[in-house]
């Protein structure tokens, strides 16, 4: 007897259109975000009517968001949300309040109410939490400046949608006590506040301890996804947003040791997921209302986009960032987010919305989000275009402190953990230094403590001659964003062309653009970690160390070219099956002219006058192990020793040529 399950039959058409849409889409460059919006449009009642089972599909979209601000919860740290604290009230709260101010007013200018203008306000504050987090972080600008903003002012938005909420009955004029119902809520909050701040130091460690005895990896998911959904419901129960309780369940799980197996587990549940929160979002759309009513639609679209793009870089000044890096901010946060339209059903119910008023509001929402995709994309190229066009007087103010006298010194770009750590090289090895940071509540923290930093754009010139580029001698540039390290680069090249600029970045592939921009030493954090890792495990293999350091400098006298090829085969791995590692023992190749080559083993007196112990010989693909007092060492012999480190260092002198270095030992 077979058995129907309408939703399977909606996930199947939902996967099946989603597949199609996907790959059509990335034929034509289209962003994902898109293709699901698209699948919903074609899918939903306005489209071709695949799906019946809405009020299913959006609680999927639910777990979908819940599991994204899951991630985003672990990807961050309780440290990390304490360095964003003023991004989150101070930044979110302006943006907040300046996009309900503005959008309230024209509206009463038309005759609309006060509570539906205000209404619409909080419409138009919220941004997509779902949209921008995903898109910044595939695109590594999380941890840029206009990434930091947009995180702190989305936090902010994802709690202040409770209170516009409880608010919706006031604005309607509905009876009922809002105020006492956000007094009610504040109390709740801070009781669950502080049972989350037990369990987090208290029971959760434990639990997880447990699970983790247990070596199971399904026990260990079940448990990691009920901890998120557990706390992600006991906020709800308190009014807040289930999401907000996920992100809280990230934070408590980022402090964990086991934070990055819970990531792995979670990730691909959160992918899917959220690409249905997408579908469903298409699926409210009536592409029919769109085209009749299109050029209002269009207008509304360009002007949200514009007004309140405007609106969230006024925020990001105000949190003390130059302009350039607020627009892009407010770029990142200029379209109508998911809340907005949980906010929306709950105006419509209230009716503070009409039918026709909710499909405008619909229609300009999601072209919004489709439009989004674009504008972060279009990020590098638009922060490039300010920085030319803009007038002298909006840019960074040079700082104020700089030693006019400085010179022969180090220019930091930068005070992340890179630029800590190259201060504190510089300091100890007694070279002037002067940093550069576009965060000012690093900058007022650290010189607080003594530490030669200024506020500034080292992308703009006038900065970068105040603080004496020009008679500098290295630049650092160790920032996150990548469209800005090239700039800094250029700027810097071209006001002092014998300054030696060395630079990190991510991938390798960003190496040689830079190098043509004009940087001297390009360090890509892709590459060195390869490089950290080969040297590791080829040690672990026993390859003589002479080998190894031959390699790591060929690789970097390639410029890292070599990594594209495969170099391996030319490294003979020690063939002891285990014998080797299990002794702990040293390679050392015998060269040309070495003392031990042509002498035996009881005559080179390796054991009795040098402290080493010989295992094994290796020659010509064939290993001796524990050979007789009387075999004699050749030329290319590769010895393995046991002893301590330190000696064995002392001692590989005796297997060295007077005419041949370590590297020429292989």
């Amino acid at each position: 007897m077979s058995v129907e399950i309408p939703i399977l039959t909606d996930v199947v058409m939902i996967f099946g259109l989603s597949s199609a849409v996907i790959i059509a889409s990335h034929r034509f460059r289209i962003p994902p975000v898109i293709g699901f919006l698209l699948t919903g449009v074609l899918a939903g009642p306005y489209g071709l009517g695949l799906v019946g089972a809405e009020h299913e599909v959006e609680m999927f979209a639910e777990v979908g968001v819940i599991l994204l601000l899951f991630v985003i919860g672990m990807e961050l740290s309780l440290e990390e949300l304490q360095r964003l604290k003023k991004p989150v009230f101070v930044g979110g709260a302006a943006q907040v309040l300046l996009t309900v101010a503005v959008f309230e007013l024209p509206f009463m200018v038309f005759g609309v109410g006060l509570g539906k203008a205000i209404f619409i306000g909080f419409l138009a504050a919220l941004s997509s939490t779902a949209i921008v987090l995903k898109l910044l972080a595939e695109k590594a600008q999380l941890g840029a400046p206009h990434g930091r903003i947009s995180l702190g002012m989305l936090i902010f938005q994802d709690v202040a949608v409770v209170p516009m909420m409880l608010l919706v009955p006031l604005l309607a004029g509905v009876a009922g006590n809002p105020w006492m119902s956000l007094g009610e809520m504040a109390i709740k909050a801070a009781l669950v506040g502080g049972v989350l701040i037990v369990a987090a130091r208290k029971l959760i460690p434990r639990i997880l301890e447990a699970v983790i005895r247990t070596r199971s990896r399904e026990l260990f998911l079940m448990t990691t996804l009920g901890l998120c959904f557990a706390i992600a419901l006991l906020t709800s129960s308190v009014g807040l947003s289930l999401s907000l309780g996920a992100f809280l369940a990230g934070l408590i799980m980022s402090e964990s040791e086991y934070s990055h197996s819970a990531l792995e587990g979670v990730l691909p549940f959160r992918d899917v997921f959220t690409s249905v929160f997408f579908v469903s979002i298409g699926m409210l759309l009536d592409p029919s209302f769109v085209l009749a009513h299109l050029p209002q639609v269009l207008g509304l679209t360009g002007a949200i986009l514009v007004l309140k793009g405007a609106l969230a870089a006024v925020a990001g000044r105000l949190l003390g960032y130059p302009w350039h890096v607020a627009i892009l901010g407010g770029l990142c946060l200029c379209q109508i987010g998911e809340f907005s339209f949980v906010l929306a059903g709950v105006g419509m119910g209230s009716k503070l919305l009409t039918p026709s008023e909710y499909q405008y509001f619909l229609a300009v929402a999601i072209m919004t989000m489709a439009v989004t995709p674009f504008l972060i994309a279009a990020v590098p190229a638009i922060s490039e275009r300010l920085i030319r066009i803009m007038p002298p007087g909006l840019k960074t103010a040079p700082p104020k402190e700089a030693e006019e006298d400085m010179s022969d010194h180090l220019v930091i770009a930068g005070f992340g953990l890179g630029g800590k750590h190259l201060a504190r090289a510089a300091r100890a090895a007694g070279i002037r230094y002067v940093v550069l940071e576009m965060n000012p509540d690093t900058v007022r923290r650290e010189q607080a403590r003594g530490e030669p930093i200024l506020y500034g754009d080292a992308s703009q010139g006038a900065v970068l001659e105040h603080i004496g580029v020009s008679r500098a001698r290295i630049l650092a540039v160790v920032i996150s964003d990548p469209a800005a390290i090239g700039r800094i680069v250029a700027t810097a090249r071209a006001h002092n062309p014998a300054l030696h600029i060395v630079v990190r970045t991510r991938f390798v592939s960003e190496i040689e653009p830079l190098m043509q921009l004009g940087a001297q030493e390009v360090v890509a954090e892709e590459y060195e970690t390869s490089v950290e890792m080969f040297i590791r495990v080829l040690s672990t293999y026993l390859v003589p160390k002479p080998d190894i350091e031959r390699f790591v400098r060929e690789i970097r006298a390639e410029g890292y070219g070599m990594l594209r090829r495969s170099m391996l085969n030319t490294v003979d791995a020690c063939s002891l099956e285990g014998t080797c590692s299990t002794f702990g023992a040293t390679v050392l190749v015998v060269a040309p002219g070495a003392f031990v080559a042509g002498k035996s083993l009881i005559d080179s007196k390796l054991r009795k006058e040098h402290g080493l112990t010989v295992v094994a010989v290796q020659r010509a693909g064939k290993t001796q192990i524990n050979p007789d007092p009387q075999w004699i060492f050749m030329v290319g012999d590769r010895v393995h020793v046991f002893g301590e480190q330190a000696l064995i260092a002392e001692k590989s002198d005796l297997f060295i040529g007077k005419n041949h270095d370590s590297g020429a030992a292989a």
